[in-house]
């Protein structure tokens, strides 16, 4: 990673066991023109509940054993430049943009071994979809992953792609569907999934932007409206339960181990 510099300063990121990018909040301080380095946390201390897992930390500071240290990943810095009332805040928040975006690296293929929890998954779901062979169990694969081939699958997207053909099982077995009529209610499924989502974190867009939040909130509730009519009837209730049930803040392999 080249390093990194924003209005002539450089941030030192602090190594972690994951590929992040670790920024101290003294140094996000100074880049967003704060003369005092405790406010940076105390923009932490109020907006807490938006921070999730993957933004902020605190681990041990090499300089002060006896005082923790707070660190926050390029998302978790630009949610605290989206608090921040300094004349810095608009454009430190499109730099990080525009380092999360350089930061994204192309994905090599998967090797036929690291995709065999995926074919098992497939093979499950033709035993059990009546009318779907392999051919149609694979196109909605590479529909959804916009690949022409599992191999193009990236090793990290793999665990959601089994995640994905699971939700198949469950939706299609021992029933008689064209793949078109597949598509329609898994498509429906999606957007029910995406109200849920709406209605778990909604407020707090709500309180990011306003704007954004009432431009979409009405395309959430009507196409959740309409999307419960491609729902069987005796499939709603149990459905009502695993929407209230899902823990939004599990990582993908958390929620695998689940199935």
């Amino acid at each position: 990673m080249s390093s990194l510099t924003f209005n002539a300063i450089q941030f030192h990121p602090v190594q972690q066991s994951d590929d992040q990018i670790w920024l101290t909040a003294a140094e996000l301080a100074e880049v967003l023109g704060y003369s005092r380095t405790d406010k940076i946390n105390q923009i932490f201390k109020r907006k807490e509940e938006e921070f999730s897992t993957s933004m902020t930390r605190l681990i041990e500071n090499p300089q002060n054993l006896n005082l923790r240290l707070r660190i926050f990943s390029l998302r978790g810095a630009h949610l605290i430049a989206m608090f921040a009332r300094t004349p810095d805040a608009k454009e430190f928040r499109k730099w990080v943009l525009d380092i999360l975006d350089r930061e994204v690296q192309p994905k090599t293929k998967n090797h036929k071994t690291e995709r065999v929890v995926l074919n098992d998954a497939v093979n499950m779901l033709v035993a059990k979809s009546k009318h779907l062979n392999f051919s149609d169990a694979y196109k909605l694969i590479h529909q959804r992953f916009s690949v022409k081939g599992i191999d193009e699958i990236s090793l990290d997207q793999i665990p959601v792609a089994v995640e994905y053909v699971h939700h198949l099982i469950a939706l299609f077995s021992h029933r008689e569907h064209r793949t078109a009529d597949m598509n329609m209610i898994a498509l429906a499924h999606c957007m029910i999934w995406c109200r849920q989502w709406w209605k778990e974190y909604g407020d707090a867009i709500r309180k990011i932007n306003p704007n954004i939040a009432s431009s979409v909130h009405d395309y959430f509730i009507d196409g959740s409206f309409v999307a419960w009519g491609y729902v069987d009837e005796s499939e709603k209730a149990a459905l009502r339960r695993k929407l209230d049930a899902h823990q939004w803040n599990l990582t993908i392999n958390e929620r695998l181990k689940l199935l």
